[in-house]
C-alpha cells in the first residue's frame, strides 16, 4: 500500500474533459468516433498517395507527411484520455506526461513548418509553372520535410525537458485532458517567469515565422492570379489554394488563440475546448478538406475503390 501511495503522489492527475454523465458519455463517444475517423481518413490518404502514380508529386508527398503527423497527434492524446475515462483513473506518470509534451510540440511545430513548405509549393506551382519540377525537386522536398520534423523535435525536446525539471511540490492536478506545457508550468512551485518567457519566444519562432512565410507565399500568389487574363485560370489557381488556406486557418487560428494570448485572457474551460478542436477535430477535417476540393484525390479514391472493392463484387 505504501508503494501505491508513493506512486500516486509522484504521478500527475489529469482532470480530463468529460464527467460520468449521459451527455458527457455521448460527447466522449463522439470524440472516439472522430479519433477513428481521423486514423482511417489519414491512413487512406497515405495509401492513395503511395499507390496512385498521378499523386507522386511534391504537393502530395508533403500532404502525406501532414497525414502522418495528424495520425500521430491524435494517437498521442486520445488513447490515454479514453483509457483514463473508461477505467475511472486519472493519473499519468511524469514520463508519460513528458512524452505527451514532447510528441505534441514535435508534431505541432512540425506541422507549422510543413504547412509553410506546402505554401511554397503552391507558390512555385502557380507563379513558376514551367520551372516547377526544377524548383520543387525531390531533394528540396525531402530537406523541407526533414527540417520540419527536426525543428519540431528540437522545440519539443527543449520544452518537455525544461517543464519536467521544475519541482511540483503542491497540487499535481492538471485541469486538462492531456499534458500541455503551459498548463503544467502553472503547477510548479518555483519561479517560472524566465521559462514562460522562453516558451513565449519559442511560440513566436515556431508559429509566426512559418505563418509569415505562408502569408508571403500567398501574397505573391494573389498578385500573380490577379495578373492572369483568363478567368478559368484564376478559378483553377484559387481552387488549388483554397484547401490549403482552410487547413492553415483552422490550425493556426486555434494554436495562436491558445499560446499567444496574454495570461489575463486565459480561461481553463475555453482552453480545453480550443485544444480539443485542434488536437482532435482538425486532424479529421484535413483529409476531408483535401479530398473534397481536389479532383486528383477524388479520382485516386474512385480508382482505389474500384480495384479493391467493386472489382471483387463483379
Amino acid at each position: 500500500m505504501e508503494n501505491a501511495n508513493d506512486t500516486t503522489e509522484i504521478n500527475f492527475i489529469l482532470l480530463g474533459l468529460f464527467k460520468h454523465t449521459p451527455i458527457h458519455l455521448f460527447l466522449f463517444s463522439m470524440v472516439l468516433l472522430f479519433f477513428l475517423t481521423s486514423l482511417m481518413g489519414n491512413a487512406l490518404m497515405i495509401v492513395l498517395i503511395h499507390e496512385d502514380p498521378r499523386l507522386h508529386t511534391p504537393m502530395f508527398f508533403l500532404l502525406s507527411q501532414l497525414s502522418v503527423m495528424d495520425m500521430m497527434l491524435v494517437s498521442t492524446i486520445v488513447p490515454k484520455m479514453a483509457v483514463n475515462y473508461l477505467m475511472g483513473t486519472r493519473s499519468i506518470s511524469p514520463a508519460g506526461c513528458g512524452a505527451q509534451i514532447f510528441l505534441f510540440l514535435t508534431l505541432g511545430g512540425g506541422e507549422c513548418f510543413l504547412l509553410a513548405a506546402m505554401a511554397y509549393d503552391r507558390y512555385v506551382a502557380i507563379c513558376h509553372p514551367l520551372r516547377y519540377h526544377i524548383l520543387m525537386n525531390q531533394k528540396l522536398c525531402l530537406h523541407m520535410t526533414a527540417g520540419s520534423w527536426l525543428l519540431g523535435g528540437v522545440d519539443g525536446l527543449m520544452q518537455a525537458g525544461a517543464t519536467l525539471s521544475f519541482p511540483y511540490c503542491h497540487s499535481r492536478e492538471i485541469n486538462h485532458f492531456f499534458c500541455e506545457a503551459p498548463t503544467l508550468v502553472r503547477l510548479a512551485c518555483a519561479d517560472t517567469m524566465f521559462f514562460e518567457l522562453f516558451m513565449y519566444v519559442c511560440c513566436v519562432l515556431m508559429l509566426l515565422i512559418p505563418l509569415s512565410l505562408i502569408l508571403a507565399s500567398y501574397s505573391l500568389i494573389l498578385a500573380a492570379v490577379l495578373r492572369m487574363q483568363s478567368t478559368a485560370a484564376q478559378k483553377k489557381a484559387f481552387a488549388t489554394c483554397s484547401s490549403h488556406l482552410a487547413v492553415v486557418g483552422l490550425f493556426y487560428g486555434a494554436i495562436i488563440f491558445i499560446y499567444m494570448r496574454p495570461k489575463s485572457y486565459h480561461s481553463v474551460a475555453y482552453d480545453k475546448v480550443i485544444s480539443a478542436f485542434y488536437t482532435i477535430f482538425t486532424p479529421v477535417l484535413n483529409p476531408l478538406i483535401y479530398s473534397v476540393r481536389n479532383k486528383e484525390v477524388k479520382g485516386a479514391l474512385r480508382k482505389w475503390l474500384e480495384k479493391h472493392f467493386l472489382g471483387h463484387l463483379q
